[in-house]
């Protein structure tokens, strides 16, 4: 009989942004940027990756983020400058289940 997986919760943040929106990012960037080596740096171990979709495609997320928790994940948000300055329209955290750890 097959043992059932061990999963390992992950949070993922995946931010929205309109098309208009998308013309601040490289404004935005170098704040967002140093948000986000401040927070890795005050909280180590709790932002594992973080990044852009190389395709945009209208209606879903353009970025994501992945977290060990989802408290890290929604104070990440709360405070990044893509959403405090309206670059990211919306955001959302997801609760990914990671298999093999």
């Amino acid at each position: 009989m097959a043992e059932m997986p061990q999963w390992t919760e992950r949070f993922v943040l995946l931010y929205f942004s309109g098309p208009e929106a998308r013309t601040r990012i490289p404004e935005m960037f170098p704040a967002h940027h140093a948000y986000t080596l401040d927070f890795q740096a005050s909280r180590p171990g709790e932002l594992l990756l973080t990044g852009p979709f190389a395709d945009t495609i209208e209606g879903q997320a353009g970025a994501m983020n992945v977290f060990t928790t989802r408290e890290a994940a929604e104070t990440f948000a709360a405070s990044d400058p893509f959403v405090t300055e309206g670059v990211a329209e919306s955001w959302l955290v997801r609760t990914w289940l990671l298999g093999g750890e």
